[in-house]
């Protein structure tokens, strides 16, 4: 798969910004260890999934209907390094996957969101 480098959108210096969404449970085992593989579906697939802030929300609806709380966890790319890779996936849009594992060090700020009457409440950064 094709590697590429994707410019600034929403960085932090030259860095980027990249959003991983998490259950409580699982941001508790990444505190407790220092890191984690991800989810269920991250260590099946080989990687950790992740979307920009443009597709976190769809990411959120699509994989966490139903979860009443979520953990947003913005991370920079730039200490991610060669790990991660940007692949086309649904309807053919790039995503950021993290083929190590997620290092509390990468991230760089964390949400909590709260679902209200089915629809999550992102802070007001994601568009």
């Amino acid at each position: 798969m094709q590697h590429l480098t994707l410019p600034e959108r929403n960085g932090i210096g030259s860095a980027m910004l990249i959003y991983k969404i998490l259950t409580p449970d699982q941001w508790n085992e990444l505190q407790a260890k220092g890191q984690t593989q991800g989810a269920p579906i991250d260590v099946e697939d080989g990687y950790i999934h992740f979307s920009t802030d443009e597709q976190v929300r769809e990411t959120a609806t699509k994989h966490f209907a139903t979860a009443n709380t979520l953990i947003l966890l913005a991370c920079d790319t730039d200490l991610m390094g060669t790990a991660l890779r940007w692949e086309a996936s649904r309807g053919g849009a790039l995503f950021p996957h993290l083929y190590d594992l997620l290092k509390r060090d990468y991230i760089k700020k964390v949400e909590t969101i709260e679902r209200l009457e089915g629809t999550h409440l992102f802070p007001s950064y994601i568009p």
